[in-house]
């Protein structure tokens, strides 16, 4: 397959490019488009065999679920059945990086939904993102723009290495905003599972729902006979060829580990700024200041993508603390590293 690569930056402007993406989404085709998360490798949700090729263009097990993506919040209505907390969310986050799992409607078939009765419901705020999924006039399947297990892409260049021939276009929109993909829930009422951590955080979703509870697998392994209610629960997600592992420990440690272990074997180290003049300077991946989870957030995954590009046999990283963003960088990493933790004492 020849894969078209569009470079857009201003959507308004390049309203026919958009058009051309749209009449590829609505005939079947695959088009990879930006949104403030990660970059999403989009098909027409209502088209059983677009579903498929999706699966196949990633490598994905058809037991994980896609997230149809759509223009409006109320658009939900036409595809799933919301209830008065999935508008009480929709006021607080969307558009914006919050994924909403509700009771499905006849018109998504299930091949999208991983045979559940239930559909992943989200509103970006990405303006070539929204204008997408205008035009296509149908909602958009889109998981992340990747081969599957691999870290996710938050730019066109990343996409390019995985999708390229593989998708019928691919929409370059610059540098993703966040990093990490969407924040994940599932409603039971007036009460909340997080299923995914993201940029709506615990402690923002609180501030609309009393009652918050964090599933089991954000933080641990899924059983290997449960079934995936999102996506990114079940497998190994976001790793580099390089076994991934995450120190756990005193900041002066586990630099002086950090240390020992560069003279002893090729190793890619994940590193704060403020370690930078204190380790040699080969295959250092800097992802932000110590306490900035948010910088952090938006390069893990570029970062694991650079390890790649090194000879380095194994690639090491800070384990994440599990407040605020935190616990989204905690849950991506945890796959990447296959939950793999060194304790340094």
């Amino acid at each position: 397959m020849q894969t078209e690569h569009i470079k857009i930056t201003d959507p308004a402007v390049q309203e026919n490019a958009l058009a051309r993406a749209a009449e590829i989404i609505r005939g079947g085709g695959l088009v990879v488009f930006p949104t403030e998360t990660v970059y999403g490798l989009g098909g027409n949700a209502t088209d059983d065999s677009a579903a498929q090729k999706i699966y196949a263009a990633k490598g994905r097990p058809s037991d994980n679920p896609l997230i149809i993506h759509i223009a409006k919040p109320e658009d939900a209505e036409s595809y799933a059945v919301p209830n008065d907390t999935y508008f009480r969310l929709a006021k607080a986050f969307m558009p914006g990086p919050l994924t909403v799992i509700l009771p499905k409607r006849e018109n998504i078939p299930s091949s999208v939904t991983g045979g559940l009765d239930t559909v992943a419901v989200r509103c970006p705020s990405h303006p070539v993102a929204h204008r997408l999924i205008e035009l296509a006039g149908v909602p958009i399947a889109a998981p992340s723009a990747n081969l599957s297990g691999k870290p996710s892409p938050t730019s066109a260049a990343h996409v390019a290495q995985d999708m390229d021939g593989r998708v019928d276009m691919i929409l370059d929109g610059g540098e993703c905003e966040i990093g990490l993909e969407s924040t994940i829930v599932k409603i039971d009422g007036n009460s909340l599972t997080l299923l995914r951590p993201g940029g709506i955080t615990y402690d923002a979703l609180c501030m609309v729902c009393e009652h918050v509870t964090v599933a089991d697998a954000v933080t641990h392994q899924l059983a290997a006979n449960e079934r995936p209610l999102s996506p990114g629960m079940k497998y190994r997600h976001y790793a580099p060829t390089a076994p991934v592992v995450l120190l756990d420990g005193d900041t002066d440690k586990v630099l002086r580990f950090l240390q020992a272990e560069q003279d002893l074997r090729r190793c890619a180290i994940l590193c704060y700024d403020e370690e930078l003049p204190h380790l040699k300077s080969e295959n250092l991946l800097p992802v932000g200041a110590r306490n900035d989870l948010d910088a952090q957030a938006k390069r893990l995954f570029s970062a694991l993508r650079k390890a790649d590009g090194t000879d380095a046999e194994i690639i090491y990283a800070h384990l994440p603390p599990m407040e605020g963003i935190g616990l989204a960088l905690y849950n991506r990493m945890i796959r990447a590293a296959a939950h793999t933790i060194k304790r340094i004492d």
